[in-house]
């Protein structure tokens, strides 16, 4: 089995047993991250700026392995409302455009935190293109 690495950086890790993110060989996949900064949530109200933060928290995991966002292959966006496809579209696209992961976007019914619009993973590769 290969080595499995963890960065922390949620306080509901300890609380459910998770990791932030994980890498196991060539692969780190980021748990769900949500459009919070230091406990204070970012663009309430705003999917696309929620997704921006949530995206940009995702990332930040991924940087913590020396990854970006050229080595994500792949994408999942969780939205509260399907009227703010378009916003967290467009917040994908302008980090992701280049990259052009595998995606996938869902509506569901609501987040722990009734405030938040978007929840994103993403999925990186960390070996040889």
């Amino acid at each position: 089995m290969a080595e499995v690495e963890r960065i922390p950086g949620d306080p509901w890790e300890d609380e459910m047993g998770f990791s932030r993110a994980v890498a196991a060989g060539d692969r780190v996949s980021v748990s769900g991250a949500i459009p919070f900064v230091r406990g204070v949530l970012q663009g309430e109200g705003d999917p696309y700026e929620q997704a921006r933060t949530a995206f940009g928290n995702a990332l930040a995991a991924l940087g913590e392995f020396g990854l970006g966002p050229a080595s994500v292959v792949r994408t999942r966006m969780y939205i509260a409302h399907a009227r703010d496809v378009e916003a967290a579209g467009r917040a994908h696209k302008e980090l992701f455009d280049t990259a052009r992961p595998a995606g996938t976007l869902v509506v569901v019914s609501g987040f722990v935190d009734s405030r938040i619009l978007v929840e994103v993973e993403v999925e990186a590769y960390r070996g040889a293109p």
